[in-house]
């Protein structure tokens, strides 16, 4: 008697349905692609190890913007003042308590926690364009902060830090730092992915579905909001620690109100509601003005570049390209790259009887 077996993909539990890498092919390409980067340093130079280790700690932090306002839906403009206040924090804890920079970059995160949550207190009564005002006074007194603070930023001349040490090592160069910086976004990102997997994260997003059904379901929005902003703030601070102990100098002027808003382009190109998307969207904002470079470079002595004046304009066309590429996305990407990426793998998966 033959056995009769289901075919296709049948998850009969709740569990089985949020499971991270559901298929072997999944953890096989995880671990492969993890091999793989732990590779980089022996076979890419300094410039490309440079660009993805701002791509590591920029992705952390963007994905805490991501669970802020791609999970929860809230809306925030004042990202940046916290990465800041990680990086400073990080080393303000190292130079003057001399805690261990390895001890030090998880302490940040935490301190920019307890900040977040005080910033983010409003959210509980505010949401729209209310909101996005409050954070964007946080933006602006953190800002002050940091120009008055010489305590604890060194004021307007800025804080200079030591690197990353484990064990009397010292992870001073690029080739070792992008260990540190692969160890970080692997830990932080699996621990967003389980964080969406928990009944927290399940309330995150009905938050952000439909608050008034969340409430009725005994979900405590204010509890959750606040939540929301302590979360995001946390890997913000990570981030900027990685970024202080990598410069090895924090210096007031880079947290500005323009960074913030390159961060929201990371999330919506990356993919708002996606945990892969926001490090995909830091890599493309991160290698975007390096293309825009190139281009420019090639064009150099060209009757385009004389008609241009490409050389002279540079800096101002990488802005605008940003900018272009962030309303391209809006209108004809709206689920960013994340989404791209799972239409290529579905193609690819029912190929040749994909339709």
């Amino acid at each position: 008697m033959a056995v009769m077996t289901p075919a296709g993909d049948y998850r009969t539990t709740y569990r089985e349905d949020m499971t991270i890498f559901p298929t072997l092919g999944s953890r096989v390409a995880l671990w492969a692609g993890i091999a793989l980067l732990c590779l980089a340093p022996l076979v890419l130079d300094r410039y490309l190890l440079h660009l993805l280790i701002n791509i590591g700690f920029l992705g952390i932090a963007a994905l805490g913007l991501n669970i802020l306002v791609g999970f929860t839906g809230q809306i925030s403009i004042g990202h940046a003042a916290f990465f800041g206040f990680g990086a400073f924090a990080s080393a303000w804890l190292h130079d003057v308590l001399h805690v261990p920079v390895a001890l030090a970059i998880p302490l940040a995160g935490l301190m920019t926690a307890m900040v977040g949550l005080v910033f983010g207190a409003p959210a509980a009564r505010l949401k729209g364009l209310y909101l996005a005002i409050a954070t964007l006074a946080a933006q602006f007194i953190l800002e002050d902060f940091f120009a008055r603070a010489q305590w604890f930023t060194g004021g307007v001349a800025g804080r200079v830090t030591e690197p990353f040490g484990l064990f009397g090592i010292a992870f001073d160069r690029d080739e070792t730092y992008f260990y540190v910086v692969l160890a970080f976004v692997v830990v932080m990102f699996l621990g967003a992915a389980n964080l969406m997997r928990t009944r927290d994260g399940r309330a995150l997003v009905a938050v952000r579905d439909h608050y008034l059904s969340a409430e009725m379901m005994g979900i405590n929005l204010a509890y959750y909001r606040t939540l929301s902003f302590g979360i995001a703030s946390f890997y913000a601070g990570i981030g900027g620690a990685l970024y202080a102990h990598y410069l090895l100098f924090v210096s007031v002027e880079a947290f500005n109100i323009l960074f913030s808003i390159q961060f929201l382009g990371m999330v919506i190109i990356g993919g708002l509601g996606s945990v892969m998307g926001s490090l995909m969207g830091a890599a493309f904002m991160v290698l975007l003005p390096e293309v825009v470079q190139g281009l420019a470079n090639l064009l150099a002595g060209s009757p385009i570049d004389r008609a241009l004046r490409l050389g002279a304009s540079i800096s101002y066309l990488r802005e605008m390209v940003i900018g272009a590429a962030i309303i391209l996305f809006l209108m004809f990407e709206p689920d960013g790259l994340a989404h791209r990426w799972r239409l290529i793998k579905a193609y690819w998966k029912l190929y040749p009887y994909s339709h």
